[in-house]
């Protein structure tokens, strides 16, 4: 994976057009077919794996005639999401051998969605073009060009044959490139010969992305720093440019799916991150700010439809990215976001924030888009973080709104219980769902909740205040660790045995890591430590069932004896969502809480250290490095910070 460019293949490396099988860009499958036959037959696989975000490795023995156990023909394959691929063969055999090495090459240009509802359509005619094959669909055109050029090429059947002598001891070696333009406009295109693994080397590609190569996790949890490597190149590889500003970077949401910008998603990702550096967050705020609604929406960041739940048609996350959007401008500013960096998106910040006390009307209260549209428990904790955060944004430029949404913040503390909390002798629960007529709806208990708990990073490098009580907190913290929510791999969407319950459903039980890691560094932050490092537990248990790769969501179902976690079949993986709360987690057990604007960074670390003895190198506060080292007992120290910045 190289955003906006992907492979997909299974582990023989062998791409024989089936499925989602091939080499995709732009969401366009460039090519389907690349099936590798040595002596007119497959080589037996033996190994496939990624050895990067960005690179995978194949190798398979060749099954020639008279051979013995020992394999004396080798084929390796080095695979580049940027489209590329280098072959080579090494004969270890006593004797010369005169062999056919051919691929068989196609692609139906087709695109992402056709394919994933099996309507891809027919595979296109090719035409020999060059040292290799072309295939055009409308304005689309892919091109493979081989190094060196093939002995035939059949543009008929699509394949390119070479027809070798391997001495003892000697190898071949070939490389393919591909390219694809839309339009006429010049597309992609790495020649043969000049990929990632020029000059000897398998370093990656050279992509722009943020420097995280310094960032480490040293820790007596043996599963931490896989996991953290793994979630970086994820997310390096993710990254995107805007087109309109090619310096503003952000994230897609996710492969395959979802290559491209989600503005909730990138937001949510780009805040969790925030203890690398701003420079993401401000990349992908600058990007959202460009995209703004104006009109009867104005102040809206557009979005895209999600499902919101059993018995709930689909709704537009375009709100959830507005009260997001002040809030990643406010946290930010917290871990050093320069202050004329700041300035330069108050004003789309304020748009958001105006829109949310438009919104909330004068019942107060911030329903989903559309007429009629019910009022969610944690969309109102969501509008409650954002206004507080917000009022302090605005405070800086003097903004009249700014007092308005401390006020708006200070009612809906106060009114929120008696539309979103029910007593009962348990103790009670919170909402999540009440109509807009203000009947409660939707009793049952869902992941979403945790939202509650996320209360945001004000001045002082405190916790802002949130919607609930200290008993109602540690309640709400008790029915999140319950079994009927707690699956044993993180917290399902929706209750186990409630109405339209769906182990893999999206909203309806599956277990979202982004709600599982809103819900244990909420519990952290208000001190329940012990149920944060349980959920913590669970988390680093899955990430082995998926070799550090956690997909945005898997099966809810309940954790049984030597059981794995089932992986969801639509779900991105990798996703920019999960990939970031894996370091978020990492992270959060160390308590940075930094405010720069104030010379300030406090530590607190978690005192039951669920990681042992951890040690975090390469973070940013400030825009300086900084680091620091928690001791088995939760004692901090800061090894490494600023000049000037003040220890809380």
């Amino acid at each position: 994976m190289a955003a906006p460019a992907f492979v997909i293949s299974p582990e023989d490396g062998q791409l024989r057009g089936a499925g989602m099988e091939g080499f995709y860009r732009d969401n366009v499958r460039v090519l389907a077919r690349c099936k590798l036959l040595l002596a007119g037959r497959e080589p037996l696989p033996l190994l496939g794996h990624r050895t990067s975000a960005e690179l995978a490795r194949f190798v398979a023995a060749a099954e020639l005639p008279g051979g013995g156990p020992d394999p004396e023909v080798i084929v390796e394959r080095h695979r580049s999401a940027a489209c590329q691929e280098r072959i080579t063969v090494r004969s270890a055999c006593e004797r010369t051998l005169r062999l056919t090495l051919e691929l068989h090459l196609g692609t139906d240009l087709a695109d992402l969605g056709a394919i994933a509802v099996q309507a891809a359509g027919p595979p296109l005619a090719a035409t020999v073009a060059g040292a290799g094959l072309r295939w055009t669909r409308g304005a689309l055109r892919a091109t493979v060009e081989a190094q060196p050029p093939p002995d035939t090429a059949f543009a008929a059947t699509g394949i390119l044959q070479w027809d070798w002598e391997l001495h003892p001891g000697e190898a071949r070696e070939l490389t393919l490139g591909l390219r694809f333009d839309r339009a006429g406009n010049r597309g992609a295109e790495i020649p043969a010969g000049e990929g990632p693994w020029a000059a000897g080397g398998a370093g990656g590609l050279r992509r722009p992305v943020d420097d995280w190569s310094a960032v480490r996790a040293e820790s007596e949890d043996r599963r931490a720093a896989p996991l953290l490597t793994a979630s970086l190149e994820d997310l390096a590889a993710l990254q995107l440019r805007d087109a309109d500003n090619p310096a503003d970077r952000y994230l897609a949401a996710g492969v395959p799916w979802r290559c491209a910008l989600a503005p909730a998603e990138a937001l949510r990702a780009a805040r969790m991150l925030l203890p690398l550096g701003t420079r993401l967050a401000a990349g992908t705020l600058r990007t959202l700010a460009r995209r703004r609604a104006d009109g009867r929406h104005r102040g809206v960041i557009p979005g895209t439809l999600r499902s919101t739940g059993p018995h709930r048609p689909p709704s537009d996350t375009g709100i959830e990215a507005t009260l997001l959007f002040p809030v990643v401008l406010a946290e930010a500013r917290r871990w050093g976001l320069p202050e004329r960096e700041t300035e330069a998106l108050l004003p789309t910040a304020e748009l958001c924030l105006r829109w949310i006390l438009e919104a909330a009307g004068d019942e107060g209260f911030v329903p989903d888009p559309g007429p009629g549209a019910p009022h969610r428990c944690e969309v109102q904790a969501a509008a409650h973080r954002a206004a507080v955060l917000g009022a302090e944004l605005l405070e800086l430029n003097g903004s009249s709104a700014a007092a308005e949404l401390s006020e708006w913040a200070g009612e809906l503390r106060s009114r929120f219980a008696g539309r979103f909390w029910t007593d009962d002798e348990a103790g009670g629960r919170p909402v999540p769902l009440a109509l807009a007529s203000g009947a409660p709806d939707g009793q049952q208990l869902t992941s979403s909740l945790a939202e509650l708990l996320d209360t945001g990073l004000a001045a002082g490098g405190k916790q802002a205040p949130g919607l609930l009580t200290k008993a109602r907190e540690e309640r709400l913290v008790c029915l999140l660790r319950t079994p009927r929510l707690d699956s044993g791999w993180g917290l399902r969407t929706l209750a186990e045995g409630a109405p339209g319950y769906n182990p893999f459903g999206h909203r309806y039980g599956a277990v979202r890591l982004e709600d599982t890691a809103t819900a244990i560094v909420g519990m952290a932050a208000h001190g329940y430590e012990e149920e944060a490092g349980g959920l913590l537990a669970e988390v680093l248990d899955a990430s082995g069932a998926f070799e550090g790769r956690l997909p945005e969501m898997y099966a809810g179902e309940r954790r049984a004896p030597r059981s794995v976690p089932v992986p969801h079949p639509a779900a991105c993986r990798p996703s920019a969502v999960a990939a970031a709360a894996a370091v978020h987690l990492l992270l959060a057990s160390a308590g940075v809480r930094p405010d720069v604007p104030g010379g300030t960074v406090d530590l607190r670390p978690w005192r039951t250290a669920p990681l042992g003895e951890l040690r975090l190198r390469g973070l940013v506060v400030a825009e300086h490095p900084f680091s620091v080292r928690i001791s088995r007992l939760g004692m901090g120290v800061v090894e490494e910070a600023a000049d000037g910045l003040r220890l809380g």
